[in-house]
């Protein structure tokens, strides 16, 4: 019998389709990453392990209890994931059909396209997304991508179709430019406009055919980081994106506008645990850096994924940065997840799995990419004006109207038209002569000059009647105090007690006392005369 089905919390599974439809991925709109499993071949697959659906969608994962973790083991060890699609000893033609096809003509039609593979060490991302040398028919995603828009370009007579290259790599956190060697400490990632980054300081290469195409990808992958651990050979040590910047212009219409689009092929370096790689020293600092990283990518995929969270942490790594606009942004994204198909590597496996299942939760808004090309606009505005002037021209000839312009007016007409005006607000005419809209303006430009002097010298006019009145009143209060001083106060008189009093001034005549003062002050000299 088989185990409950495994469900994450915040995980909704549900069958989307296949990528593999132009129809799809090509349309505007929000919609999922397109999820696909690839297994890795080899004799020992463990089939007792894993199963495939005849649907060939979902795939189901069952481990052996551990018997050693405690008496009661309630350890879950049954897994199943419905995805996209399962490619399982599928061949490289079949691989690009079922997962990239799509997006790489998208990216021709004005999309913005990302294919990444993701897996453990060894499990055979970078033989999906380069191939191998050995055969024509092992080319992998790049190669056949390459060669899919250079053909495409050639069926499309009617556009005009530049393609360019850049080829990044991420190593240990340090951003290296594989087209060109020895410019990694001038990288840098910046944001642009809408949500969109760009590697600031990366170069990036016009190229016209397949050939030079081929060409930059090869010199690229000579200057790539890898290193030999137990698990593979060839171990890649850094993330690589090769991305095609494609514009496309039509050659038929004669309109400004064109399309633009980026397509972002990305190999990731495998997880590694280092108990089965046994890696050290370089080995193990570079696979430090490459489990960070890709930890960090799964926590922007677990935010992007939850509907609720408002923060993506995309600034934790230079890959989530890299790739932000390839996650949940303006692309078409799809997302082949490699796994080894051998019961020693079931851990991994599960680990891969359930990556690819939250990939599938994060939902994106591809939109065409469309731009106005700022010299074909003027000149399209330019040869409009030209047409209504013709027009306007033979307007005028029909309704008889003679020597009528419509180009700017010269210092000879706006001379003209000032007159006018004068001469209408004067009263000396009833009438302006206008015949076309410039005129109109200009009349109304020298009103509003006309009102504007008017209102300067009103004012000026109010400040200077204004300034005489304050000059006259300043004048005569100046004068008033030079007739009535104000006295000096010296004191205060305390009561009829003695004290000091106010000091009278020398220019002012002393009061006159009154009846009873003057017998108070006489009675009081005789007293003081009879005691002498």
């Amino acid at each position: 019998a088989m185990a409950p089905v495994y469900t994450v919390a915040f995980l909704r599974r549900f069958d989307s389709g296949s990528a593999a439809s132009p129809a799809r991925t090509g349309m505007s709109g929000s919609s999922c990453v397109n999820v696909f499993v690839r297994t890795r071949p080899t004799a020992s697959f463990a089939q007792e392990l894993i199963e495939f659906s005849p649907d060939g969608k979902t795939i189901s994962l069952r481990a052996r209890r551990d018997s050693r973790k405690a008496v009661v083991n309630n350890q879950q060890c049954d897994w199943t994931f419905r995805l996209d699609g399962i490619l399982h000893n599928a061949s490289q033609d079949e691989v690009y059909a079922a997962a990239a096809r799509s997006v790489v003509l998208g990216a021709l039609d004005g999309y913005n396209g990302t294919v990444m593979c993701f897996g453990q060490t060894g499990a055979g991302k970078t033989y999906t997304m380069t191939g191998a040398t050995e055969s024509y028919r092992q080319r992998g995603i790049i190669p056949r991508a390459l060669q899919e828009v250079f053909q495409e370009v050639e069926r499309r007579a009617d556009h005009a179709v530049t393609v360019r290259l850049s080829f990044l790599e991420i190593y240990n956190e340090t951003l290296q430019d594989l087209l060109s060697p020895g410019t990694g400490g001038s990288l840098a990632v910046v944001d642009e406009g809408g949500g969109g980054v760009h590697v600031r300081g990366l170069s990036v290469h016009l190229t016209h055919t397949e050939e030079e195409a081929l060409d930059l990808l090869f010199e690229g992958e000579m200057n790539r980081t890898i290193a030999a651990h137990s698990l593979n050979r060839s171990s890649s040590r850094s993330h690589c994106i090769l991305t095609v910047h494609i514009e496309s212009r039509s050659r038929t219409l004669s309109d400004a506008k064109y399309v633009t689009s980026k397509l972002n092929l990305v190999d990731l370096a495998g997880s590694e645990r280092l108990g089965k790689t046994g890696s050290e020293g370089l080995v193990l600092r570079e696979a430090t850096y490459i489990n960070k990283s890709l930890s960090f990518l799964e926590q922007a995929v677990l935010a992007l994924a939850d509907r609720r969270r408002d923060h993506v942490p995309f600034r934790q790594s230079k890959l989530t940065h890299t790739l932000k606009d390839s996650l949940g942004g303006n692309c078409n994204t799809v997302l082949v997840a490699n796994i080894y198909g051998e019961a020693a590597q079931i851990e991994e496996t599960l680990s891969t799995l359930r990556f690819a299942g939250r990939m599938k939760c994060v939902r994106t808004d591809p939109a065409v990419n469309e731009h106005v090309d700022p010299v074909l606009q003027v000149k399209r505005l330019e040869k409009e004006i030209q047409l209504l002037r013709q027009e306007l021209s033979i307007h005028d000839t029909l309704a008889n109207r003679r020597g009528v312009s419509y180009e700017a007016l010269t210092e000879t007409h706006v001379a003209e038209i000032r007159r006018q005006v004068r001469q209408y607000l004067e009263g000396a005419a009833d009438e302006i002569q206008i015949v076309n809209v410039r005129q109109i303006q200009e009349v109304f430009a020298q009103f509003k000059l006309i009102l504007q002097q008017q209102e300067q010298q009103l004012e000026a006019r109010l400040r200077q009647r204004f300034t005489l009145q304050e000059r006259r009143r300043s004048a005569q209060g100046s004068a008033s105090a030079r007739r009535d001083p104000v006295e000096e106060q010296v004191g205060e008189v305390d009561g009829c007690g003695f004290g000091v009093g106010i000091a009278p001034s020398p220019h002012r005549a002393k009061p006159r006392r009154s009846n009873k003062e003057e017998s108070r002050w006489a009675g009081g000299r005789r007293g003081r005369g009879s005691g002498c």
